[in-house]
Formats: C-alpha cells, structure tokens, sequence
C-alpha cells in the first residue's frame, strides 16, 4: 500500500532480522520485529566534532556511525527460530560470529512491484542483554549492532526474501570522514 499524502504511520517501517543465519545457520528466515514493541528506534549514535582553530575558523569533522538499536521488551516465544537462537546463544554464551546475521529495514508506504517492497539489508550482531522477566512472560531483550555492508534491494512480505539490487548506487558511510 503506497502511501502519498500525509504522515507515515509507524507500522510502515518494518524490520526484520535472519534468525535462520544466527549461530552458524545456513537458511535465512526472516522474522519481523515488533509484535510486543510499544517503540523502536535504530539509533545512529554519529560520532562527531567540532572546533575552532586560533584564527577562528571552524572546523566539523564527521567520523561516521556507530548504529544499534533495542529490542526491549522481546517475548520469546516456542516456534520463533529467533527465540530459539536467542536462548542458544544465551546458553553458550556465544561472542563471536555466531552473533551475525543481517538486518532488513522495509520501506512498506512505498509502491511494491510483485510483492516486493523498498528494502535495505545490513550486517549486524544480534546480542541478548537480559534473560528473564515478570509473570508476563519470558523476555530475551537483545541489541542490533549494525556493521556496516549496507545494500538497497527489495524484500518480498509473501516469500520472506530480500533480493539485492543489481546496481548498487548505495555507498556504505558508516565510517565516512568528511572533514
């Protein structure tokens, strides 16, 4: 549903991360973040700076970004291949590349062609931040740390995949200097 006019409505902006590539799995699935999140934000965290020399020129200094973002709270739940990943990396205290995964933010008040939506992936380690919760239930809150390779493309809602684009005009800046 392309919207035109107006504002966006949050729902639009959807987000999904690949638990089947978490700890070491081969076949992507796609799951989409937000069934018991109230907020989500992906922060950009720019690292910046500016000064002033001493004949009073001033000076901006961009060193890029250091993108994350919350997933707090998040209900695990029985048939999630993310829970279960979750849960596998909190048992083994996994900190290495059974971490990574990719990161797909979909652009759904665009125009879709076959099904397929506006999309950009992205590296990013996925890392549990708590284990345990209230009487509502058990909660996995976890961070997205974004790293970088970030790539236009688009992401079919239907087949769950995200397709890269042939041409990429996009360049990865996390780390961009511009002085």
């Amino acid at each position: 549903m392309a919207v035109t006019t107006g504002k966006i409505d949050r729902k639009y902006m959807a987000h999904f991360l690949d638990a089947g590539s978490l700890c070491g799995g081969k076949t992507p699935s796609y799951e989409r973040l937000g069934k018991d999140l109230e907020e989500y934000n992906v922060e950009l965290n720019p690292d910046t700076e500016t000064s002033k020399n001493i004949i009073g020129e001033s000076t901006f200094k961009h060193n890029g970004y250091e993108v994350s973002s919350e997933a707090d709270p998040y209900y695990a739940e029985a048939d999630s291949t993310l829970s279960q990943k979750l849960q596998e990396i909190i048992d083994n205290r996994y900190k290495d590349d059974n971490l990574k995964t990719t990161a797909v933010e979909v652009h759904l008040w665009k125009e879709a062609s076959s099904g397929a939506y506006e999309a950009y992936a992205e590296d990013c380690y996925i890392v549990p931040t708590s284990y345990g919760g209230d009487t509502s239930g058990y909660q996995i809150p976890f961070t997205v740390n974004y790293a970088g390779n970030r790539r236009k493309g688009t992401y079919n809602v239907t087949s769950g995949t995200f397709s890269e684009s042939a041409t990429q005009d996009l360049k990865d800046n996390s780390k961009a200097v511009l002085s």
